[in-house]
């Protein structure tokens, strides 16, 4: 296990028992009976703020995207007439591919699978209709282009079919496409000559011969999830056995059940990513073993996590105990693939909450919504796209330097997945995981309905407030999520009653008969506390207050003094911004209110 980075509160410095979750090995134990489950997009909507805000942008952005520029690489390979509009970078062949000196033409066509099911995704969640007709367009232009010509010569197979794949799926079951569903048996034969068919461990695999460095550093380990979900939607008894195939079980998950950390020098997000498929595994076949990969490696990761929630420096794992997240500072500008890095957390916490029950993976996911996907720059329909969170001595925010990077498919199944982040369920009732402002529709088994509407000021102010809707009386268990930062002085009430034994780490549990107009406040104490990088850098410590890391911004940043950096106050209550005290004051902002100005994360001691 890591060396746990040190806790400071208010000046006094704390040794922590534990990070998020700690890692070493843990027992599976999942929920007695059904796991829980996801809302439909349908029955979530969020209102007007940063994150509604930011999905409604991202897909304005895709949907300007030029639809022939989209499937120029698909055309071009089944010898089909192309015009001459073009996204460049990633996306586009070029005769320039020189991996790693020059990446134009690195993964032709590699994101479209990604931008089909962030449409879907956003039809469904905002009801948008020319985003239904967009995806209905793509799928009927790609249908004639599928080809085994595509992957000749192509360095990453499986990579982009895994992104064909979940796009397809996506607007079969989000958009309502049909003609997706019935291709997906032929974009899978088109791929499969190209396939191993078996997992590769890229550890392992790299030393083969291949025509340049790019082919080793495909992804078959990452197949597993999308083709258990291509059973699960009908497309045949095939892809359950391939996904069983896919699974990593061997060098990976097998020995991360047995409590093994092998994570360190692998590839960072395309091994949280692997965790989805042992997450589906564990749900479809019910196998412990990948239920407990999951656990101890997720638990692994957040061992060597930032302040930010975010993880993989240079997109690799470290060392335990080696000091390497605290080096990183100084060298290197790439410490978190944002969107890739948060979009795979998100839907590995997801399953594990839902096979455990347990909050503390909703306080991981609150981390990186808020000091990493609520800041990301903005996608734009040419296809630049953000792609490292900057956690150096002297950061900042920066478009990635070429066109349709990984990070640019991402994020808009990121954003439009917002609301589905937000909320769980039960038969027995609604568990609240994301604090933002939304509305939540619980169904019960006899068919009542119970409509939870969120507000408040969190998280620049700690006041979290839910009101009920109901047409008729309804009893239901509500679960609201107390983090396991929050302080002493953290208060919940139901119509201005106390809730007693509410603890922080845990789900608070309310069960009552609800009625509309019924209202509950969740008021969350939020010291400021300090947590050093790593245990070999402990003079180097970012302020946090509640889930916000607070990035120190301006043109200089000076040595800080503990005491004064703990006494950071902001001149109105919910304002983004805070100053350090004493004689050389900082100005500290968190990740989203950030736009060009340099940052700094971890702030010197003196």
């Amino acid at each position: 296990m890591a060396l746990n980075r040190r806790a400071i509160v208010k000046g006094a410095l704390i040794l922590s028992a534990a990070p998020l979750i700690g890692g070493g090995r843990l027992d599976a134990a999942p929920v007695r009976g059904k796991a829980l489950e996801l809302l439909d997009y349908a029955d979530v909507t969020l209102h007007d703020g940063i994150a509604r805000r930011q999905a409604r942008q991202t897909l304005d952005a895709l949907l300007a995207m030029d639809e022939d520029a989209l499937l120029r690489p698909f055309r071009a390979a089944a010898g089909m007439p192309i015009g001459s509009n073009g996204f460049g970078g990633w996306y586009d062949s070029s005769p320039d591919f020189d991996p790693p000196r020059d990446m134009h033409g690195f993964i032709p066509g590699h994101s479209m699978g990604q931008y089909l099911s962030a449409m879907a995704r956003g039809h469904a969640a905002f009801g948008d209709a020319a985003a239904k007709a967009k995806v209905d367009r793509l799928v009927a232009g790609f249908a004639p282009t599928i080809t085994p010509d595509f992957y000749r010569g192509y360095p990453l197979p499986a990579y982009t079919f895994d992104k064909i794949l979940i796009g397809l799926l996506d607007a079969w079951r989000f958009a309502g496409n049909r003609q997706a569903l019935a291709l997906v048996p032929k974009a899978t034969d088109a791929v499969t000559p190209y396939l191993p068919g078996h997992a590769l461990d890229r550890q392992i695999d790299q030393h083969r011969h291949y025509p340049n460095v790019a082919f080793n550093w495909d992804e078959t380990y990452t197949l597993a999830e999308n083709l258990y979900i291509a059973a699960e939607c009908g497309a045949g008894d095939r892809f359950h056995r391939m996904a069983q195939a896919y699974l990593l079980d061997s060098t990976y998950f097998g020995p991360l059940a047995a409590g093994r950390n092998v994570l360190p020098h692998r590839h960072a997000y395309s091994h949280m990513n692997a965790l989805a498929s042992a997450m589906k595994a564990y749900l479809v076949d019910g196998t412990a073993l990948h239920l407990a990969a999951a656990r101890n490696g997720f638990g692994f990761v957040l061992d060597q996590s930032f302040a930010t929630g975010g993880w993989g420096p240079n997109e690799a794992f470290i060392e335990p105990g080696s000091g390497g997240l605290g080096d990183s500072l100084d060298r290197t500008h790439a410490s978190f693939e944002a969107p890739c890095g948060t979009y795979g957390h998100f839907k590995v916490a997801r399953y594990l909450m839902r096979a455990t029950g347990e909050s503390h993976f909703g306080d991981s996911m609150e981390r990186l919504f808020y000091n990493a996907a609520l800041g990301l720059l903005p996608l734009k329909p040419t296809g630049e796209a953000f792609y490292y969170a900057d956690y150096n001595r002297i950061g900042a925010k920066t478009y990635f330097d070429y066109t349709c990077p990984c990070c640019s498919g991402t994020i808009g199944q990121l954003t439009a997945d917002y609301a589905i982040s937000a909320y769980l369920r039960d038969a027995s009732g609604l568990y609240v995981n994301l604090y933002t402002p939304s509305e939540a529709i619980w169904r019960s088994p006899r068919g009542q309905a119970v409509t939870l509407v969120q507000s408040g000021g969190y998280p620049l102010s700690p006041d979290i407030r839910m009101r009920i809707e109901t047409d008729r009386p309804t009893t239901m268990a509500l679960r609201v999520r107390i983090p396991a930062w929050a302080g002493p002085k953290t208060r919940l009430t139901v119509n201005e009653r106390a809730v007693s034994g509410i603890r922080p780490g845990r789900f608070a549990t309310i069960t009552r008969e609800w009625r509309s107009g019924d209202r509950v406040a969740l008021d969350i104490d939020m010291p400021l506390r300090g947590e050093a990088v790593d245990a070999q850098h402990p003079d180097r410590v970012a302020l946090m207050q509640g889930p916000l890391a607070l990035f120190a911004a301006g043109d200089r940043f000076p040595p800080q003094r503990l005491g004064d950096m703990m006494a950071a106050s902001r001149k109105t209550g919910g304002s983004p911004i805070w100053t350090s005290a004493g004689p050389d004051p900082q100005t500290f902002l968190p990740w989203f209110a950030i736009s060009g100005e340099p940052t700094r994360l971890y702030q010197e001691m003196i």
